[in-house]
């Protein structure tokens, strides 16, 4: 031991001297910053705070404001036209003083003078569409902006205020103070636009064939902005892409419509029995005790005698909601209503429908499923939903609103529809539900990180649509086994991931001026927290982490620091690497194989042998060899290839050191030996999963940990001693790491012919 230390320290001298005198001839490399990707990220977030805590909770200082509304709403059937007027009550939770509020004016971006077509790219083709061409310069643009009536305060006196495009500035009389409440008064209109023909996430559809509107309503009346710790008010403005930003509070809503429309929205139907009939109210209560079923609350044939009444008379439905960010409703003479209930923990929940009869016969089919297998799928992997329902209305469209969301999918004129429709039905009504989680519960900033709600929620979309799968097997086609999710499984990423660079952009990146924004703010998110939970961190450890985040912050206003930090906070798994590189970077994975060296063992000294046993001070024939294949020696070794317990030298050794009891627990010896050589072309760090096949034909995995690549992030050696041969190497077998280039992955190098060939041997065929 004596000799061998000596020898070290040796070495280390003698190295240290050589470097020494090599910085004397030539010039000294500039230094650089630590680029290590596993780095922690403490430049990237920030400092906890008495807000919130280094581990990812709210902190003993955590607050958030509070804004109350009442509102009475009428809508204008003839002239598609909105009425509305609100008291709004606000708390100040804050430490801050406060001399102004900040409305959000949503509606204003539909407004004739709006910047927002502005900031669009343009261009003129060689050949265009006679209606793209009206459309583009002769018609006049819509003007649905909201017209402001007055704003008061509750003793009727005007407050100033500034409309700046999006947002309202109201002044104060006084500054409000932690505690204070504020009441005030907004009334204003506005014209309802035709969300089919021009665009928007609420509105109106036509159906000319029956002279009826259907609306879909949201956006619909001023909403306060969000005042917070992270940077006081969000008043970012509406473009028309990034989402919302909302405080939570308590709604009591009264909405006047035609006396033969069916409504429902956001929040408890306090007068249910004013506005139902007395078959309705029977129909109701029978839903609430089926759980198998959906039960029709207004049937085809009522639809129908509803859609030729064209009534004169008004109706007012109220809906009052506890601890919301928002509200949503629909209404049309047009609808069925089917409803069915939904165990949860102790209570039960409503699975509701709303749909013109040109959305069946699918609609009526897997619409309230799918709503009521998002229920349990969403909590089993988060917390119980709260609130007492959740509606899909069938409109051309997809968005989300607290209890009720607008959701695409119709079948032909004749009732016939494909997979891809049915599918994609499913898919988006299992998306939006799931929005009352992700943003509506657990309420992040939309409008800065598109990704914490649409990101989130498609990964437990992909969750919910393989189970629904499992539930409802009869909605699964012959061809498919399971749900053919769009988004989620690694695999479906990598044309995104491996494109043009100069179109991607980090997924920290606000969802306004991303490139590809639903690969960015939907797909790419969602499949790395798959990739996390499948191959990284395992369902166990992923599960309870997710669900702890969940529970944090429901009912609170996360950052991404918040979730990034709970994650690890939950599981004791250092995921800086990981985050680092999906959310903050546009790398890409590619691992692949590089080189493969066999090795046979003999006591045949060799040179490097000799050298080393003179080093030592040993005898030559005392070391054990290893032989490279091709090297001299290397055919006479690999005729005699044996285990190496059977080598006299090690055998010897055995012997002398290990008791008899211990030899028999000693592992079986290897007999073949392989150096592997792994790059890894691509610069996102992942786990090296490999899988060697042997001769026998039985095959192994190993899945090395991300750290593997923490020394070196271009290439990693391993040494493989094996009791059998290997004939095959492959590199994430089963395509889950979102690896762009497979045609590295494998060896002995697997030659895969292209397109091209493919179709020119066809042409000869």
């Amino acid at each position: 031991m004596k000799i061998i230390k000596f020898f070290v320290c040796a070495m280390l001298l003698t190295s240290f001297s050589t470097y020494a005198q090599d910085d004397v001839k030539a010039e000294r490399q500039q230094g650089h910053t630590n680029q290590n990707k596993f780095k922690q990220l403490y430049e990237e977030f920030s400092t906890p705070n008495v807000f919130r805590t280094g581990s990812g909770a709210p902190g003993p200082g955590y607050y958030q404001q509070q804004a109350d509304y009442k509102m009475d709403i009428e809508i204008d059937d003839v002239n598609a036209k909105l009425f509305g007027d609100e008291t709004i009550t606000y708390t100040n939770n804050s430490p801050d003083e406060l001399k102004y509020l900040w409305v959000q004016l949503d509606q204003n971006m539909r407004a004739r003078d709006s910047k927002t077509p502005l900031i669009g790219s343009s261009s003129i083709s060689p050949a265009s569409l006679s209606s793209s061409v009206v459309k583009s310069y002769l018609k006049e643009s819509f003007d649905g902006g909201f017209n402001i009536v007055h704003v008061k305060d509750v003793n009727g006196n005007d407050l100033p205020y500034t409309i700046n495009r999006t947002m309202m500035r109201v002044e104060l009389p006084r500054a409000m103070n932690t505690g204070d409440k504020f009441s005030f008064q907004i009334k204003w209109w506005y014209n309802i636009n035709n969300h089919v023909k021009d665009g928007g996430r609420s509105g109106y559809e036509y159906f000319e064939e029956d002279d009826n509107n259907l609306y879909t309503i949201a956006q619909f009346y001023p909403r306060m902005a969000v005042y917070n710790d992270v940077e006081g008010w969000q008043n970012s403005q509406f473009w028309g892409r990034d989402e919302f930003a909302l405080p939570f509070g308590d709604f009591d809503v009264n909405i006047t419509v035609p006396a033969d429309h069916i409504l429902d929205g956001t929040g408890v139907l306090t007068n249910r029995e004013e506005v139902f009939t007395k078959e309705m109210m029977k129909r109701y209560k029978k839903a609430q005790k089926s759980y198998d079923e959906p039960v029709m609350i207004v049937t085809d044939e009522d639809a129908r005698k509803a859609e030729k009444s064209k009534s004169k008379d008004k109706k007012t439905w109220r809906l009052s909601a506890k601890m919301v960010r928002d509200f949503g409703f629909a209404t049309s003479r047009k609808f069925l209503w089917d409803m069915m209930a939904v165990k949860l923990g102790e209570k039960d929940v409503m699975a509701v429908s709303l749909y013109p009869k040109e959305g069946n016969p699918l609609w009526e089919q897997w619409s309230t499923k799918a709503v009521a297998s998002t229920l349990k799928t969403y909590s089993r992997m988060t917390f119980d939903y709260p609130y007492h329902k959740a509606i899909s209305v069938n409109t051309p469209m997809g968005m989300e609103y607290p209890m009720i969301c607008f959701n695409f999918g119709r079948p032909d004129k004749e009732g016939n529809y494909s997979d891809r429709t049915k599918y994609g039905m499913i898919g988006v009504i299992i998306h939006e539900v799931g929005h009352n989680w992700f943003p509506m519960i657990v309420n992040s900033d939309e409008r800065q990180w598109t990704w914490m709600d649409e990101g989130l929620n498609t990964f437990t979309q992909y969750v919910a649509e393989q189970d629904f799968g499992e539930w409802y097997p009869g909605a699964l086609s012959p061809q498919h086994k399971a749900f053919p999710s769009r988004r989620g499984p690694a695999k479906n990423i990598v044309r995104y991931m491996g494109g043009d660079q100069n179109f991607i952009a980090p997924i920290m990146t606000k969802g306004l001026n991303t490139y590809q924004f639903g690969n960015n703010a939907y797909s790419k998110p969602a499949t790395a927290l798959n990739v996390l939970r499948e191959t990284v961190m395992g369902r166990e450890l992923f599960d309870y982490s997710f669900k702890e985040y969940a529970n944090r912050w429901m009912f609170k206003h996360p950052t991404p620091e918040d979730f990034f930090r709970t994650m690890e906070d939950a599981s004791a798994v250092d995921l800086d690497w990981f985050w680092r590189g999906w959310f903050y970077t546009t790398d890409y994975t590619d691992i692949g194989v590089k080189e493969v060296k066999k090795f046979a063992v003999t006591t045949t000294p060799n040179d490097n042998g000799k050298r080393l046993a003179e080093r030592y001070n040993r005898d030559p024939k005392s070391l054990v060899y290893f032989i490279e294949e091709g090297d001299e020696g290397y055919d006479d070794a690999i005729k005699t290839n044996t285990s190496i317990d059977a080598l006299p030298t090690v055998k010897e050794y055995i012997m002398d050191n290990f008791t008899p009891e211990e030899q028999k627990a000693m592992k079986t010896a290897p007999k073949y030996f392989y150096q592997i050589t792994f790059d890894k072309p691509g610069g996102l760090v992942m786990p090296l999963i490999v899988e060697y096949t042997y001769a026998d034909g039985t095959s192994t995995r190993e899945t090395y940990p991300a750290q593997v690549w923490r020394l070196n992030d271009k290439e990693v050696k391993k040494a493989i001693a094996s009791e059998k041969e290997i004939v095959s190497i492959q590199v994430d077998p089963d395509l889950e790491t979102a690896d762009v280039d497979t045609s590295n992955n494998s060896w002995p190098r697997e030659v895969k012919e292209s397109d091209f060939d493919k179709f020119k041997s066809r042409v000869r065929d």
